[in-house]
């Protein structure tokens, strides 16, 4: 997992599905913090979320009440939202929870489309605390159109591919001027992400291009690092965002995409 909407999306989708338990939800949810924290990101959302007692209410637990709250039938509507500035698609326009959501790069959205719904938007707190931000949204927007499986597939091993040429054609250098390997470091990130675990109602499509878009973000992050890898020369360092900014869109794209097909499958059960 990438990020704690994405684990999230995915356990909570599965619980309200009725095909995960609580404790699974929560349990994924601690894999990134052991307290997790639940506060209004502004005052109308308090009452909507039925935050009626002390803010922050303390565990995750509140999160699935608020989950309940914004989806009380159980049809699993839940969405993942990786924004980044110049591309929002899938956020409602002009509220709180756009805003945070961008900041972050990340939300979770709750709520049939075309009905009043939830934002959640996490933030790090501190080394052992992950707090979520809830919004209140008057109106859900319908989903965005995101590429199928078989598409974000193709695009992922094509990412993967473009990832790695470009990782190998750029001379990076260590701090103490030798010439580096970075393929140590990759590893070590991809372990970082793959730490987390999936429903097992997952499609194994989507894990596939899950696992990849993994890859292409532990090739990314390690290619776009300052400090100990650096590109040469300015003109290498400019040369390397350029490349390296497109892939970072296949890779938000692929997991949306994903994402919210393995919830579809799930419903159709």
């Amino acid at each position: 997992m990438s990020s704690p909407s994405q684990s999230l999306t995915l356990w909570a989708g599965a619980w309200l599905s009725g095909r995960a338990a609580p404790d699974d939800v929560i349990d994924a949810l601690h894999e990134w913090a052991p307290m997790h924290l639940v506060a209004a990101g502004e005052p109308d959302a308090k009452h909507r979320a039925g935050l009626t007692g002390q803010d922050p209410e303390d565990g995750a637990a509140g999160l699935l009440t608020v989950i309940r709250r914004a989806d009380p039938v159980g049809s699993a509507g839940i969405r993942l939202l990786l924004p980044s500035p110049g591309d929002v698609r899938g956020l409602p326009i002009g509220l709180p929870f756009s805003a945070a959501a961008t900041t972050a790069g990340e939300g979770v959205l709750v709520g049939v489309p075309g009905t009043p719904g939830l934002g959640l938007v996490p933030t790090v707190e501190g080394p052992d605390v992950l707090r979520w931000n809830v919004f209140a949204v008057p109106q859900v927007p319908e989903p965005t159109d995101l590429p199928g499986l078989g598409e974000a597939e193709f695009t992922m091993r094509e990412a993967v591919r473009d990832a790695a040429t470009t990782l190998a054609g750029i001379h990076t250098v260590g701090d103490d001027g030798r010439g580096t390997d970075p393929r140590a470091e990759i590893a070590t990130e991809l372990a970082q992400i793959a730490r987390h675990r999936y429903p097992d109602t997952i499609p194994q499509r989507a894990v596939r291009i899950l696992d990849s878009a993994d890859q292409v973000e532990a090739i990314l992050t390690v290619a776009g690092r300052g400090g100990g890898l650096r590109a040469a020369s300015a003109t290498a360092t400019a040369a390397r965002e350029d490349a390296l900014r497109p892939l970072w869109t296949a890779v938000r794209n692929a997991r949306v995409g994903a994402i919210n097909a393995a919830l579809h499958a799930t419903m159709r059960g």
